[in-house]
């Protein structure tokens, strides 16, 4: 069931993450908006079904006495994806989410990122394969933000994880796609969706990720920091789509020789 009016593009069959289908194939971050206000109309802009919401960062629930995000992108609406931003060991992660279960009513579908330091937030591999082990045993649902490590995203995958999400460069560095080989490399083996998580920056980087056959992207930082986030988290939309129509189509091979568009063949003399 889509979850929101966002129509699915002709020939395509949506998101399918966990058993559920989502129309939009753009996923999107609740922070860094100047206020609530902006993070309402940014997402509703961007089309977006799920939202990932840093539980040890922003409030939906925990303090009743301050503004919770979900007055803005409330549940009802959207699927709201909690995520373990802030932690940089598997224990703290798994108690994040254990936590976010309880705040959401027994929510199963979660992002995990386990952080190796706080000047690359790279992430920590060991800590996030023994926190997608302990998750994925206790019921989760788990899309987890990983390095572009094709043998790293396979044991994820085997763990059970159920969407994996290579980088494409630093959180938050907007350097777009540095090794579109190995985004590649780990597209043509999963069997699990694969969505680019950090490093966008602009439109063009978003609708490379999908022409390379990315299942989905998520974003924040780029939306968020924009001059006019409104604005970028439209083009975000239209640049998603795009790459998805275009991987759809199918583009031409690259060749070292001109080929004209008008072929001399059958031409009126």
């Amino acid at each position: 069931m889509n979850m929101n009016d966002t129509p699915v593009l002709n020939g395509d069959t949506g998101l399918t993450i966990a058993g559920k289908t989502y129309a939009s194939r753009l996923l999107v971050g609740s922070g860094k908006y100047k206020d609530l206000d902006e993070t309402r109309a940014a997402t509703e802009a961007s089309g977006a079904d799920i939202i990932t919401v840093a539980i040890r960062r922003v409030n939906i629930g925990q303090d009743p006495n301050a503004p919770s995000l979900l007055d803005a992108v409330p549940p009802s609406r959207y699927t709201i994806l909690p995520n373990t931003a802030g932690c940089y060991n598997a224990e703290d992660a798994v108690y994040t989410l254990q936590l976010a279960r309880e705040l959401l009513n027994g929510h199963k579908l979660v992002k995990l990122e386990v952080l190796g330091d706080e000047k690359t937030l790279f992430p920590n591999m060991p800590e996030t394969l023994k926190a997608a082990q302990t998750l994925v045993k206790d019921g989760f649902d788990v899309m987890v933000y990983c390095s572009d490590d094709p043998i790293q995203a396979r044991m994820l995958e085997d763990i059970g994880c159920v969407a994996v999400m290579p980088l494409a460069s630093l959180i938050g560095s907007g350097m777009g796609i540095l090794n579109p080989w190995n985004l590649s490399l780990i597209i043509a083996q999963a069997k699990v969706p694969v969505l680019v998580d950090a490093g966008v920056g602009t439109a063009s980087d978003a609708a490379i990720a999908m022409e390379l056959g990315c299942d989905g992207v998520l974003m924040n930082t780029a939306i968020a920091g924009a001059r006019d986030p409104i604005r970028m988290a439209r083009a975000m939309k239209l640049a998603v789509e795009a790459g998805r129509e275009a991987y759809l189509a199918g583009r031409i091979a690259r060749r070292f020789a001109a080929s004209p568009s008008s072929p001399m063949a059958g031409r009126i003399a």
